[in-house]
């Protein structure tokens, strides 16, 4: 039975422990490609597709739609056309019968948990993952956002090596009386970073964090080893006001749905705890007041308050850009403004979240553009 291959429920995020089957993308019988969509899976944090890990034909659905299923849990099997249903009825009961929650969950370590550190009188929230050799990968999240945006990320390039993911001032868990400025936030970014050790980073952005990187980067070079900007902020004059407006302004379910969904290319991504989420930090004191700020310092009618693109060229260091080929908050750069040293990749399905919507092939892109730029 070498040539069967089980399908389980994957592990999105530190603190997933099961998911719910939303839909298949793969019916029964169908041939599958390494990275084609197969599923649908909704998790506590959102809604996302799960891509096939094999070739083969998907032979069987055991998971059922809207069926709940703790991970590792086998939810299809994938084998070749040629081999025979009794093979794979043997494989499925064998599988069952071996598997078992306790099991798989006893002597489990628990999850790293985020911790806080104090720096210039502000709190910071942070999560510290993996270990290796060299610079630590920084992943900086978007405006509204905090870290666990890089549930799908951080944890593959965590395997191997350093990350620290933070949460940026008025965001998440760190102080709400944050600085607004992209300049001070950046200077924020560099002092937690100086406070944790961590002398030089390989910087890896979104959005709002992207246009910080960028500052970072130009302000900073010797503390940034390469740059990865994922639908950057800061490199076209225009954003969407009405999205900013609406992560400011919008607090009830009805209302943050919609805008939400504008992330996404697929809008049932959204999941009701996302929202519920969402709503809750915006319960927050000041974290309301924080993002206004920050809206206006940098989004004011829905122009960008800092434009990056003419010092590109100043970058030292190596620069990659992904972009959501249809992303409706920021329109991806025109590739004939961009310097030729800067690689650019624009992935098709894909909205202003490339890091949740294709988490494979975004993740493959910053292991191996970290593994270059060391």
């Amino acid at each position: 039975m070498s040539g069967i291959t089980a399908i389980t429920m994957p592990k999105f995020g530190l603190s997933m422990t099961e998911g719910k089957i939303v839909g298949w993308s793969k019916r029964e019988g169908d041939e599958v490609n390494v990275g084609d969509d197969l599923v649908d899976i909704e998790t506590t944090k959102i809604t996302n597709a799960f891509e096939s890990p094999v070739k083969g034909v998907l032979r069987r659905h055991i998971a059922k739609r809207d069926e709940d299923l703790p991970v590792g849990a086998l939810i299809a099997v994938v084998a070749d056309a040629k081999t025979a249903d009794a093979e794979i009825d043997e494989f499925v009961a064998r599988f069952q019968a071996e598997f078992s929650v306790d099991q798989d969950n006893s002597g489990a370590p628990a999850a790293p948990e985020p911790k806080t550190i104090e720096t210039n009188g502000q709190r910071i929230r942070y999560l510290d993952l993996g270990s290796g050799e060299g610079a630590p990968v920084v992943f900086i999240h978007g405006f509204g956002g905090d870290l666990n945006n890089w549930l799908f990320t951080q944890p593959a390039i965590a395997a191997h090596h350093r990350t620290l993911a933070i949460d940026l001032p008025g965001h998440g868990g760190s102080s709400k009386d944050a600085p607004a400025t992209i300049a001070e936030l950046a200077a924020a970014v560099s002092n937690t970073l100086a406070e944790l050790s961590v002398a030089r980073a390989h910087l890896v952005g979104h959005s709002l964090g992207a246009a910080i990187a960028l500052q970072m980067g130009l302000t900073n070079p010797a503390q940034v080893a390469s740059l990865t900007l994922i639908a950057p902020a800061g490199l076209s004059e225009t954003i969407d006001g009405d999205f900013i407006a609406g992560m400011v302004e919008a607090d009830r379910r009805k209302t943050l749905e919609p805008v939400l969904q504008k992330l996404f290319v697929n809008k049932s991504l959204v999941s009701r705890d996302m929202i519920e989420e969402f709503i809750k930090f915006k319960r927050l004191d000041g974290a309301k007041a924080a993002l206004s700020a920050i809206a206006a310092a940098n989004f004011r009618d829905a122009k960008q308050s800092v434009i990056f693109l003419p010092r590109l060229g100043e970058l030292p260091m190596p620069v990659q850009i992904i972009a959501g080929a249809k992303d409706e908050i920021l329109a991806p750069p025109d590739v004939a403004y961009l310097p030729t040293k800067i690689a650019f990749h624009s992935l098709e399905a894909s909205g202003h979240m490339p890091h949740m919507e294709r988490a494979a092939e975004v993740n493959a892109l910053i292991e191996d553009f970290v593994d270059r730029s060391a």
